[in-house]
């Protein structure tokens, strides 16, 4: 059973002023699926009376980190950029310390490993309430290890551990963090930001994509742990059949190459394609007669929790938070990790039935608008934070 939040402290008043928060992530490139929560909450939180400023720690000159500037931008998000040149970069702990005192953080918000350990460190000389929001270990390097031990080490010592899915919540109770310090709070989403403009024909206009044809999308980093590669064998497979299949997939990653030399050795380049990334994503999503998900290691997924919004059907693994967010055949279809028969199976069935896809696609937007609120996510990170300064939050917004 999942705890309630349960005041830390006993003392019912609440201060004069509530605290300022500091959310702090590592991050390269254009970042992922945290960078559409992180970014998106300072405007949430300013109305509970707790401003809030977004730290970002990344490599130096890195150009995907102008696209994140440029999302915080348009959110009203205020963005502060610190250069860091890795483990041995001393230089950060002091930028943020200075951050710190100059905008008296009462609440420091780590989103990773190092901004967890650093949290504790800074602590030290700024007093301040830690909380950090497990996203899950899902790439796996060399480095891995050493990454869950720092955070092994971290997450115990913290004031508050949130978790996007309940397996990262089991997880964080199996690495010593306490239920009472320790609560399931699943990804969310700004309904009003998705929310379809376009029929299919018009978004595929737009993208050039082609509109006699059964179009399929996968979002996300190009790495191993999503299992692109498996999609793409699978599309290749139909289309041999003549099956009238594409598949787009969006985002950029560190197996780009090797994706589109398997995509170029199936001879179907014409019809299945790397798009990179994409600054026309909400238009991307309209576009799709089908969003597939391959993963074999995630959190809560934004970009299923994005699809489903726009009420695009969704085909999903079975993979962390997703089977508590699907309902198998009613707002979405799942199958098991690296099952390709199945796969297969499911995408034909899905692309010769238009009427069972539009029902998954509508029930699967019901369910994102009923369950799955940003605002509703906000409310509960603010109920925490008041809970952890003594406040009581108020019955009724």
């Amino acid at each position: 059973m999942i705890n309630e939040i349960v005041p830390i402290s006993s003392e019912k008043r609440c201060p004069s002023a509530k605290a300022v928060v500091l959310e702090t992530r590592v991050v390269t490139g254009e970042g992922g699926g945290p960078e559409k929560t992180i970014i998106n909450t300072p405007r949430y939180m300013a109305s509970y009376g707790y401003p809030t400023y977004c730290a970002y720690m990344h490599p130096p000159k890195d150009p995907g980190f102008d696209v994140i500037l440029k999302r915080a931008e348009n959110l009203g998000c205020p963005m502060l950029s610190i250069d860091d040149c890795g483990l041995l970069d001393r230089s950060v702990s002091a930028k943020l310390l200075e951050i710190c005192r100059e905008k008296q953080i009462g609440i420091w918000h780590g989103h990773d490993y190092k901004s967890n350990y650093l949290g504790l460190t800074l602590r030290k000389s700024h007093p301040m309430k830690l909380i950090t929001t497990v996203h899950g270990w899902v790439r796996h390097t060399w480095k891995t290890p050493v990454y869950y031990l720092v955070d092994k080490w971290c997450l115990s010592r913290y004031d508050h551990v949130i978790c996007v899915s309940h397996d990262l919540y089991e997880q964080c109770l199996r690495l010593g963090v306490k239920k009472e310090r320790c609560s399931l709070i699943e990804n969310a989403i700004d309904t009003m930001q998705y929310t379809r403009t376009l029929k299919v024909e018009e978004a595929k206009e737009k993208l050039g994509f082609p509109k006699d044809r059964f179009v399929v999308g996968a979002c996300g980093r190009l790495s191993p742990e999503k299992n692109f590669a498996g999609l793409i064998r699978v599309t290749a497979e139909l289309l041999e059949e003549g099956f009238p299949i594409s598949l787009f997939i969006a985002g950029d990653g560190p197996i780009r190459e090797a994706l589109q030399k398997q995509i170029h050795s199936t001879g179907h380049a014409d019809q299945i394609r790397l798009l990179g990334f994409r600054d026309d994503i909400m238009t991307f999503y309209q576009g799709l007669d089908l969003f597939v998900l391959n993963s074999l290691r995630e959190g809560l997924p934004n970009v299923v929790l994005e699809a489903m919004a726009y009420e695009v059907p969704v085909l999903s693994t079975r993979v962390a938070g997703v089977p508590r967010l699907i309902t198998n055949g009613y707002d979405g279809v799942l199958i098991d990790m690296k099952n390709e028969v199945e796969l297969k199976i499911r995408l034909k069935t899905l692309l010769e039935d238009p009427d069972y896809r539009r029902m998954i696609g509508e029930n699967g937007n019901f369910t994102i608008k009923r369950q799955y609120s940003f605002g509703v996510r906000m409310k509960k990170i603010r109920d925490i934070y008041d809970q952890l300064l003594g406040c009581d939050s108020p019955e009724k917004d």
